[in-house]
């Protein structure tokens, strides 16, 4: 007899009893997170089957289309509250009754801990398991670090911990991290047979820090020590992985109840670190670029047929991005030759992949189905959006809105991929301005994640939400920029770009400019990316600019020198760095600080030196200024927009979250007391942004800024 428990529909855990089982559902949309309400009522759940002398086993299940997404990092920072996840984990761990749970969809960070905790775990169909809290900056804190060790052995606890990854139903089975996969998405009848089923046999609670896949052996040493070398090396500056490693190792060190009180420690540490504020930031920004004024204006055309001009490296990238979407892509360039050198460039990129195993063969063929090349305009007329990834040069990009106006159905989006170009100028050569926008891929745009969508004056709504559509599709971070020259990313970057020129004139080599960079957390200096992009782009740009440029303007010529030598970076094998044979790293040329000196003595300027902190300093403080203006003039919709664009742009250390929340942690009176300081040198180029000004004096910082009534 099945006795039915009424279910308050308020509640976000239910209770039902189905014979000798409690089915304890966590309802709490939208991913079921382990706010203070599901905790309670998991606390409830367990003290019901401890009080209920007729019930012999508990079976946890998510309702709706999780079982539970991880904490609620909403509420991370803030005091917490009783019950806590690790006490939850530790009553079900060691309950005398048989707990299970049965997972569909997602058992992330938390969650994951709470089915580890479990006596036994199903998995059925769509099943997605994984501890992602290191991509947060934190580490799992309610026992993760020492279950899953135990359970599934310490190589591939490693594995799933320092690299966030998801794990399907089926990999979760051969891992050992689930004991049952049953096909079908029935979750709890499925997970009521696999309870009726143990118990029939008898089984036993078995709990997870008994289990015996920690060795201590050798093979284990080894997987602890070359875990905290990869980490060294690739995340030297990151808190969380290191720990992780820490805690891992402790499992054959420690009995588990002090282990666990170690992860407690550690997983505090995280919590009080600037970088877990900086990475939850980034985390949540990705999302809420998405929140425009167009989405509730217009709505998405669909897209299933890109057309591309340009076969050249954006062009060819932009098109591999829309054939790994799966969308029907159509090249056209301007003759044979350039169109054969367009779809090698493509071809050869899945190339690469088959041998390096990973795409098959007839996985590139399939994909290259969908690919067709043409040298004529009118083969883009079913293109349902185009995408003009032409040569920067204001002529050539209306010549080509010019014919796509002439070939293409109405309703098509006609896109621009232009870096600085006025879209609403490029517009004008077409009869449907209100079709026209800017799409600006980052380069290489099939890795790349950053896309700014970039809003003339007369575009439709509906052609905006397109382009968010369209990102959302080719899995990219969509930021709305409005029309200037460089928009968001180049405008910001070529004014802390004269930053670093400006000391460079100054007394600060250029070499000593990236290390100060690098040890800030970026990849790269500022002259190693240009020596990557190519030191032409930017001079060509200079050039363009030269006509307009304000003749009070201090204005450095190293960088141009250096173009003039025809030394344009890697392509070139020289730029500010020289690459002998080749190479990917360069070393420092002679003859470049050699054009440096040249410079300043031409300037009349006696070199002073800079320490890796003022360097920092005055870059990051002309990088936030600009990111100040460039709200305050309405071009980014936010702070957050421009922090989306840096992290996923231009490398601006994802664990600080982005300059504008940079600018929050240390203070904005203090980057302010900076600027002003700098004006003193230099007051043509170190302006205070208004909006700066304005929040100082309101005691407010730009995250106020990135709320809806904002």
């Amino acid at each position: 007899m099945t006795l039915e428990v009424p279910v308050t529909t308020k509640k976000p855990v239910a209770y039902e009893i189905r014979g000798r089982v409690l089915v304890v559902s966590i309802d709490s949309p939208p991913v079921n997170a382990l706010g203070l309400g599901v905790r309670q009522g998991l606390s409830e759940a367990l003290d019901r089957l401890e009080e209920d002398q007729s019930l012999s086993a508990m079976l946890v299940v998510g309702a709706g289309a999780n079982f539970i997404g991880g904490a609620d990092i909403r509420e991370f920072g803030k005091p917490r509250q009783a019950p806590f996840v690790r006490d939850i984990c530790s009553r079900m761990e060691t309950s005398s009754k048989l707990v299970v749970a049965a997972i569909r969809g997602a058992a992330l960070g938390g969650g994951l801990e709470v089915a580890l905790s479990a006596h036994y775990r199903l998995v059925v169909d769509g099943a997605r398991l994984g501890l992602p809290e290191v991509l947060l900056g934190l580490l799992p804190g309610s026992g993760g670090t020492q279950r899953m060790p135990r359970l599934i052995g310490v190589s591939a606890a490693l594995d799933l911990m320092l690299t966030g990854r998801h794990i399907g139903a089926t990999e979760a089975v051969a891992l050992g991290l689930a004991d049952r996969h049953v096909s079908g998405a029935d979750a709890v009848g499925s997970g009521v047979a696999y309870v009726e089923e143990l118990l029939a046999q008898g089984a036993r609670p078995r709990p997870t820090r008994d289990a015996t896949a920690v060795r201590g052996d050798a093979s284990d040493v080894e997987a602890i020590s070359t875990a905290r070398n990869e980490q060294r090396k690739r995340h030297p500056m990151l808190l969380s992985p290191h720990l992780i490693v820490d805690l891992v190792e402790a499992t054959s060190q420690l009995p588990f109840d002090p282990a666990m009180e170690m992860e407690l420690e550690k997983f505090q540490q995280c919590i009080d670190s600037p970088q877990r504020r900086g990475l939850i930031h980034a985390f949540f920004v990705e999302r809420d670029t998405s929140k425009i004024p167009e989405a509730t204006k217009g709505k998405p055309r669909d897209v299933n047929e890109v057309g591309v001009v340009g076969g050249g490296t954006m062009g060819a990238g932009i098109a591999i991005a829309a054939l790994n979407a799966g969308l029907r892509v159509t090249l056209v360039e301007r003759d044979e030759p350039a169109l054969l050198r367009g779809l090698s460039n493509i071809e050869q990129v899945y190339a690469g992949l088959v041998a390096k195993g990973r795409m098959t063969k007839s996985d590139q063929n399939a994909v290259m189905a969908r690919l067709a090349g043409f040298t004529d305009f009118a083969a883009l007329g079913f293109a349902d959006v185009v995408i003009e990834a032409a040569f920067e040069d204001m002529k050539v990009k209306k010549d080509v809105f010019g014919q796509l106006d002439q070939v293409c159905k109405p309703g098509a989006v006609l896109a621009t991929n232009t870096s600085y170009l006025d879209i609403d100028e490029i517009a004008k050569a077409t009869n449907r301005p209100e079709d026209v926008i800017g799409l600006h891929f980052f380069a290489p745009a099939y890795i790349m994640r950053l896309l700014e969508v970039v809003v003339p004056r007369q575009v439709h709504p509906d052609v905006v939400a397109t382009a968010f559509s369209l990102a959302r599709i080719l899995k990219k971070v969509a930021v709305r920029a409005g029309v200037c020259d460089g928009f968001i990313g180049n405008r910001i970057l070529s004014v802390y770009r004269r930053a670093a020129d400006y000391m460079m004139e100054d007394g600060a080599s250029p070499y000593e400019i990236d290390a100060a960079i690098r040890a800030f957390g970026y990849p790269m200096g500022p002259l190693q990316v240009s020596d990557l992009s190519g030191g032409d782009i930017g001079w060509a740009t200079r050039k363009r600019q030269a006509q307009t440029r304000d003749p009070k303007q201090r204005y450095v010529r190293i960088a141009d020198r250096i173009a003039e030598q025809g030394w344009f970076g890697q392509k070139t094998r020289r730029g500010w760095y020289l690459y002998p044979d080749g190479a990917r790293k360069g070393v420092p040329d002679p003859d470049v600080l050699n054009i440096v000196d040249e410079e300043r003595k031409r300037s009349g300027i006696v070199p002073r030196s800079f320490t890796s902190e003022e360097i920092q300093r005055r870059y990051l403080a002309a990088m936030v200024n600009e990111g100040a203006n460039v709200v305050h003039e309405e071009i980014a919709l936010r702070p957050l927009d421009v922090d989306a664009v840096f992290v996923h742009g231009f490398g601006f250390p994802r664990f600080r979250g982005g300059p504008m929340l940079y600018a929050d942690m240390v203070g904005l009176p203090k980057i302010l007391s900076d600027i002003e300081a700098y004006a003193k040198e230099d007051p043509q180029f170190w302006r205070p942004s208004p909006l700066l000004l304005r929040l100082v004096s309101e005691g407010r910082d730009f995250s106020s800024l990135n709320t809806r009534d904002a």
